[in-house]
């Protein structure tokens, strides 16, 4: 028997309760992605439940061209985020049992957004100049000072409204092995502080024209508590990495990854584990929406992603036998149409199916730790610290 976990990055369904805290109120990313294009096409998603899902949260907004339907083929409903925060790192790690409290650093994002011993002690380390050191958009960073860095060697050093240091380099002048080694040592440094991600950002060709590639990594703050993932295979259950889930749970609790750059990569990587393992928890990120359209705001391109893994949910539900479980939920939400460029704090949608198993209203979760607990009890493991199961025995 297998589980699948399948994190679609980024994608929520509604602002959560506190939204207003963290300057997110009235964000809706699945509603108002769907608005702006004039309706989504998603008859797997729909037949799963995903239209039935706004009715279920306080101000719930339909979703445009995927209502409700009246015997969904999958659990259905919504989870409350708990921990602090609005990040891959926290989604990630409270739907693996724990809860972020106090929250992960967060840099100020004005200049010098890195403290000036961390900084100075980086370049003595690494023998490299820094410049950057604000918050920025990732793509816009590089186009203006990639051309500096280019002439002097420098690192790209750059945060968000994440819990993040980011480090970006033209493969001409850092090598990807440099790159990585460098983001090694920032991730020692940033231990302290208890930073949740540190990042390489790769990027290729010329002023005017960069790129970045898919040799991003992600370095992750150490869990302070055995992760599901971790306690899975300690039970003898295997654990199948798909994506960046190896760098999100730092490399813990993974029996065999594969790191890929694109949502469509991370399908082909899932479908070949489920047809290759007969037992054992499979999960993957689907990045795509967050790197390539949430950030940028482009209501379309994400759109277009949604309706591209619905078109892979349709090929891969017939692949699941009465034994296997699947999830479907996020991390965060991404309002495309939302000011600025940050993660938004929302509701994460739930869908879980089996085959032959009807349907059933799975409510308003409290807690993204209500995932880790139904994976224990689908896989016989000892109840969590905390969360309540939605599987059904």
């Amino acid at each position: 028997m297998k589980a699948v976990l399948i994190v679609l990055d980024s994608v929520g369904i509604g602002a959560a309760p506190d939204a207003a805290d963290y300057g997110d109120a009235g964000s809706a990313t699945l509603p108002h992605c769907a608005a702006a294009i004039g309706g989504l096409k998603l008859p797997t998603f729909q037949k799963l439940g995903l239209g039935n899902i706004p009715a279920l949260l306080p101000g719930g907004l339909p979703i445009a061209g995927v209502p409700p339907v009246a015997q969904p083929m999958g659990g259905y409903g919504a989870m409350r985020e708990i921990s602090d925060g609005k990040d891959t790192i926290t989604g990630h790690w409270e739907m693996a049992g724990l809860k972020i409290h106090p929250p992960f650093h967060l840099f100020p994002h004005d200049y010098p957004s890195f403290p000036p011993e961390f900084i100075a002690e980086f370049e003595r380390r690494t023998k490299r100049k820094t410049i950057g050191n604000k918050a920025a958009s990732g793509i816009a960073i590089i186009e203006e000072l990639g051309p500096e860095h280019l002439r002097t060697g420098a690192w790209i050093a750059y945060t968000s409204a994440d819990s993040v240091f980011q480090l970006a380099a033209h493969t001409d002048v850092i090598p990807l092995a440099e790159l990585y080694r460098g983001c090694e040592i920032a991730r020692e440094l940033c231990d302290p502080l208890k930073v949740g991600r540190v990042i390489a950002r790769p990027f290729i060709g010329r002023p005017g024209a960069f790129t970045r590639t898919e040799d991003r990594r992600d370095y992750a703050y150490r869990p302070e508590e055995p992760t599901v993932l971790e306690r899975l295979k300690d039970f003898g259950v295997p654990v199948f990495a798909v994506g960046k889930i190896e760098d999100i749970y730092a490399h813990r609790g993974i029996t065999e990854s594969v790191h890929t750059g694109h949502t469509s990569a991370a399908q082909e990587q899932v479908i070949r584990f489920c047809r290759e393992k007969s037992r054992g928890l499979i999960m993957a990120n689907f990045i795509d929406f967050d790197m390539l359209y949430g950030h940028r705001r482009d209501a379309r391109g994400f759109a277009a992603a949604l309706e591209q893994t619905d078109a892979f949910l349709r090929d891969f539900l017939p692949l699941l036998t009465p034994q296997d479980l699947l999830i479907i939920t996020a991390d965060h939400g991404n309002d495309p149409t939302f000011r600025g460029t940050d993660h938004t704090r929302e509701f994460a949608p739930l869908l879980v199916y089996q085959p032959g198993r009807s349907g059933h209203n799975l409510g308003i979760r409290q807690g993204f730790f209500d995932v880790a607990q139904t994976l224990a009890s689908f896989f016989g493991l000892p109840s969590l610290p905390r969360g309540t199961s939605f599987h059904l025995p």
